[in-house]
């Protein structure tokens, strides 16, 4: 089964850690895709890139940014583009992602990837720097929804309405994270289902799952924090089910960064994400 605009459909993946590397080579177990955070393999060879090529050579491939902090007003780092641009000739991934944020300030950088006031200026410069990065790497990208803690006075649009405008103005697609909508969500008061239902059905062309964590404040509320340290809730595999409705097989991946499980604990929980997807959209005999 393929959707005309998911290259992956109908399949899910795992995150490729530096925990699992060695297990995974030698296992290749059966999940449709693994995910790599890009910069962990800007190194010219190394045990990084040996172990991510040996996972290339059975799996379809996922590139997944950190640190491009693409809605910065700090000059996009040149440096940065051509070593992406380098290691996705040298891979061939299916899918190349980064994040809509920004994480660096007048050469200072954070250790965080940080949201946007949500203004017709920030979409501008969104839509431009998306382009560039397009440009350099002869491709469209994928745009990721962040896990959210607060939210601009400033803004003039809610995250739903920016992120679907920055997909149709760039021409980029979307990578929809239903654990970071279900954490903003309740950390901010919006409604997590009627974001789905805002989502152009056509941009989404990946889904993330992940697990978070509770913290309670001074004032007795409680706040989510994402922290891909724990299984995907309840919550976030019934808000799930609800995108698979509406945007189809999707190809989905299970991340898991903390306290990481052994490596048939985390295909397990793509295992699941699969079989949902596939009593959702079971192609006909």
């Amino acid at each position: 089964m393929r959707h005309p605009h998911s290259p992956l459909a109908g399949r899910t993946g795992i995150g490729l850690r530096p925990e699992h590397w060695r297990a995974f080579a030698e296992t290749r177990p059966s999940v449709g895709f693994v995910e790599a955070h890009s910069e962990n393999y800007f190194g010219r060879g190394g045990k990084p890139l040996h172990f991510l090529q040996l996972a290339r050579e059975s799996h379809a491939l996922s590139l997944h940014g950190v640190g491009l902090s693409i809605g910065s007003i700090d000059p996009l780092c040149e440096t940065h583009l051509a070593r992406l641009a380098e290691l996705v000739r040298m891979l061939e991934p299916t899918l190349v992602s980064e994040h809509l944020c920004w994480s660096s300030v007048g050469g200072i950088h954070a250790n965080d990837l940080l949201p946007l006031p949500y203004t017709e200026e920030a979409l501008a410069h969104v839509v431009a720097r998306v382009q560039r990065v397009q440009d350099c790497l002869a491709r469209p990208i994928l745009l990721e929804n962040l896990s959210a803690y607060l939210d601009y006075a400033q803004s003039t649009m809610p995250e739903w309405e920016f992120l679907a405008e920055v997909a149709a103005r760039s021409g980029c697609g979307l990578l929809l994270d239903i654990n970071n909508i279900h954490v903003s969500a309740h950390n901010l008061g919006f409604d997590a289902l009627g974001y789905i239902e805002a989502i152009p059905r056509h941009a989404v062309q990946e889904m993330h799952l992940a697990g978070f964590t509770r913290n309670r404040l001074d004032d007795g509320a409680e706040i989510l924090i994402d922290t891909h340290s724990a299984p995907v809730d309840d919550a976030v595999w019934a808000l799930y089910a609800a995108a698979l409705e509406r945007f189809g097989p999707v190809p989905t991946l299970v991340e898991w960064d903390a306290e990481l499980p052994p490596l048939p604990a985390l295909v397990a929980e793509a295992a699941k994400a699969g079989a949902m997807m596939e009593a959702r959209h079971a192609c006909p005999a």
